[in-house]
């Protein structure tokens, strides 16, 4: 099944049920009112969310209407964590390489990972505000898990079976704070403003062979100003999969149901499948050319980040913003 939320009913919207070609929605009435409370009793609720959302799906739903991206807050519009991984080594290796860097052992058997923003999600047709271009504005197209309560320690395998949803974020980044943040020991912050999730969540069977592993086998599809800038695998070159990534989180502590946890930037070793950041794109012109020649993002620029499965259907919708000057 696919689930959103409205933007109505105060900060955490009002759950919908959507169906799987994105055209239309029901109210979850009577069932949950907010997504963080259907996660909250999700073995109790997701049943009965799975019911209405084959109503839905054969025309029997009552109270369906015609779904409007723009009416869409994120699927969870804040959530009690969010903890964003870097699994795809890739990425990692080039941007150390080009600063002369070589990637720790402990990189490859145990991942990276960090906490991040959670306190709000911007809407997948939301504007990115930032005050200055001189922060180096960069989109960042990832993958997201979201859980129900994982008790602390959980194993690889049992981690796995707490994951309930799917999405994609736009892990909106500021390159040019991020040095100096870093240069401090103490990881992000100022650098890392609200980041935006896909129109929709949907759980892990609805996306059929494409999730495998505990990984999502589909290409990260990404646009700037409506031109291609990559198409990069999800299922290849993930160091660790969602599973392994889940279990990180919760070694020294349990979480709560509504975590979302992050795949980091979608990268390939074949860079001729494009970049998911420009931070990668920079990279990989620097280590070819000496210097990066594409620019970071300037306020008016959209960015457009979606899935696609064989037939070229989107799956979680597609997030679409523009930068803007705040």
């Amino acid at each position: 099944m696919k689930l959103a939320s409205l933007k109505e009913g105060g900060r955490d919207g009002t759950l919908v049920v959507v169906s799987r070609d994105l055209t239309r929605a029901v109210k979850a009435t009577g069932i949950a009112a907010t997504m963080q409370a259907a996660l909250d009793d999700w073995h109790a609720v997701a049943p009965r969310l799975n019911a209405l959302s084959e109503d839905l799906n054969d025309g029997r739903a009552d109270g369906a209407f015609a779904l409007d991206v723009t009416h869409l807050a994120a699927p969870l519009p804040r959530a009690f964590e969010f903890v964003d991984g870097s699994a795809y080594l890739p990425h990692v290796e080039r941007v150390r390489r080009a600063r002369g860097a070589k990637v720790p052992e402990s990189f490859y058997v145990d991942p990276l990972m960090y906490q991040a923003t959670s306190a709000g999600f911007l809407g997948p047709r939301d504007p990115v505000v930032v005050t200055s271009e001189d922060y180096g504005i960069d989109l960042e197209a990832e993958v997201v898990v979201i859980t129900d309560d994982v008790p602390m320690a959980a194993t690889p395998s049992q981690a796995s079976g707490h994951i309930q949803l799917v999405g994609l974020v736009n892990d909106v980044s500021l390159r040019g704070l991020i040095p100096g943040e870093l240069e401090k020991g103490f990881g992000f912050l100022q650098s890392k403003p609200r980041s935006a999730l896909s129109p929709v969540f949907v759980t892990p069977d609805e996306l059929g062979d494409a999730w495998q592993g505990d990984k999502l086998h589909l290409p990260m599809r990404t646009w700037i100003n409506g031109q291609w800038f990559g198409e990069a695998e999800c299922g290849v070159d993930m160091q660790f999969d969602f599973s392994q990534l889940v279990a990180h989180a919760a070694k020294t502590r349990p979480l709560t149901a509504g975590t979302i946890v992050g795949s980091g930037t979608i990268a390939n070793d074949d860079t001729g499948k494009g970049a998911s950041c420009l931070a990668e794109q920079r990279t990989v012109e620097t280590l070819r050319d000496g210097k990066p020649s594409t620019p970071f993002l300037a306020f008016g620029d959209t960015v457009r980040i979606e899935v696609t499965d064989a037939a070229g259907v989107s799956i979680f919708g597609a997030i679409e913003q523009t930068i803007r000057k705040g």
